[in-house]
């Protein structure tokens, strides 16, 4: 990897300013995102929870009086529970008289469940936060300030701009961040291969070539649709690139001359394509599916095109071909640029904790350049210290498509994620129920626009 790569990485993790996903994320994503399903009960100690308990390892200080630390995660998915869980074994290893008890609950009802214990100040230490709904929990008074722990924390000094950004909300720093997220595409190469076609570059060629690939009676369809918990991350980018030549980069949801990008014809056009795209080349149920189901999809030979954020890369690879998986920058809209931002959860410590200097001594440690690291490997994510720059992992394979995208800044601009906004918090499930009652042919495109219109307009009275 030439020196031009490895300066595209060191600008991703430095400064780019990011967009959730989610969403979507992996879960989540970045384009991981949900905040999807029931809450679970408010009981005292939820059923999920799970103490990680340590193998009584010396400590490096001084016994203290012992202290239990309740934490909840929000982007919970299997394999990234255990991860969390072994960094939990590490620390309490070194600090026996901690210990730190991991909530998990299902990935779709995680973010109401946090709500719900937030709202009745359950006993809760440390939770996850996340870009989207940073704004809602300070606004609530939910979260403790960090800036003052973070000023006497000597890896500080390698965290990413970038990291910085993302966690802070009012000029104050309310999240470390644990893992990164920028969405990017993959594809079935063979599929590609068979029909003789390049990957898209813009969402028109996305669609076409969606079609292309797309056979029901052999159970194949050319998108991995996502229309559950999460499903933003695809309409709001391409409503986005939609309206690139007049958007305010510094506040996504409206335009230069203050309207919002949910009014303007061009909206309307990319809410057409996205009908499309589900109609013509997508499976029916996954008008339903989330983060897991659109992945299982790809990896099991349903789908052949996937938008979706690195955490989703380990996955991939472990369950693909090598020779099947092609990774591609994301399509563009007809000016031929496209909106791009990164996404993050962290870790946050509650107003109302007992225990803060003990959270932070927790959050600290699987924060340091060596945990963020190893964590970011094993999982897929981007890592949020600077000096994982220098790490040739980060510049090879998958990742290098985010290179890519990185170093064509004039095609691929960033912009400021809406998270300031209180209500971005509700977004994605009221605009995940507008755009199914949309595809369900239940409304037209008109009454969905008009009523994301006026919830955007009401954000800013």
């Amino acid at each position: 990897m030439g020196t031009g790569a490895v300066k595209g990485w060191t600008t991703l993790l430095a400064g780019v300013t990011l967009l959730g996903a989610l969403a979507g994320c992996s879960g989540k994503g970045a384009d991981q995102g949900s905040s999807g399903g029931g809450a679970a009960p408010a009981d005292s100690k939820p059923a999920d929870s799970k103490a990680a308990s340590g193998d009584g390892g010396k400590s490096g200080e001084a016994a203290g009086k012992p202290v239990t630390l309740r934490m909840i995660e929000s982007l919970t998915s299997p394999e990234r529970t255990k991860l969390l869980q072994d960094m939990i074994a590490r620390f309490q290893k070194e600090n026996p008289n901690i210990t730190v008890e991991l909530i998990s609950p299902p990935f779709d009802q995680a973010d109401n469940k946090i709500r719900t214990m937030l709202a009745a100040k359950q006993e809760l230490d440390i939770l996850e936060v996340r870009d989207l709904n940073i704004a809602e929990y300070v606004n609530n008074g939910y979260l403790e300030p960090l800036d003052s722990f973070a000023s006497g924390w000597s890896d500080s000094k390698t965290l990413s701009g970038t990291a910085k950004a993302v966690g802070s909300t009012k000029g104050k720093l309310y999240f470390i961040a644990n893992a990164l997220y920028q969405r990017q595409m993959f594809y079935r190469k063979d599929w590609f291969d068979e029909k003789g076609l390049t990957p898209p570059k813009t969402w028109e060629e996305l669609y076409e070539d969606a079609k292309k690939i797309t056979d029901p009676k052999q159970n194949r369809y050319g998108f991995s649709f996502r229309g559950g918990p999460g499903a933003n991350g695809n309409f709001d980018r391409m409503i986005y690139d939609y309206n690139a030549a007049a958007i305010n980069l510094d506040d996504a949801p409206f335009t230069k001359d203050g309207k919002t990008t949910y009014g303007t014809p061009e909206a309307k056009q990319a809410l057409e394509l996205y009908k499309k795209i589900y109609k013509e080349a997508s499976p029916p149920d996954s008008i339903n599916w989330g983060f897991q189901d659109q992945v299982q999809a790809f990896t099991s030979g349903v789908t052949g095109i996937l938008l979706q954020d690195p955490d989703a890369i380990k996955v991939l690879q472990d369950k693909m071909d090598p020779k099947t998986l092609g990774t591609a920058m994301m399509p563009v809209g007809p000016s031929g640029k496209a909106l791009v931002s990164t996404g993050a959860g962290g870790w946050g410590i509650t107003a109302y904790s007992a225990h803060k200097n003990e959270a932070w001594k927790f959050i600290s440690f699987i924060s340091s350049p060596k945990e963020n690291t190893d964590f970011s490997k094993a999982f897929g994510t981007i890592p949020i210290h600077t000096s994982a720059a220098s790490d040739s992992y980060f510049q090879t394979g998958p990742y290098k498509t985010l290179l890519d995208m990185t170093s064509k800044a004039d095609v691929y601009v960033t912009y400021t994620p809406p998270f300031k906004y209180p209500g971005n918090g509700s977004w994605n499930d009221v605009s995940m129920k507008g755009q199914q009652s949309y595809l369900l042919d239940k409304r037209s495109a008109d009454d969905v626009l008009k009523e994301w219109d006026k919830f955007w307009l009401d954000q800013k009275r």
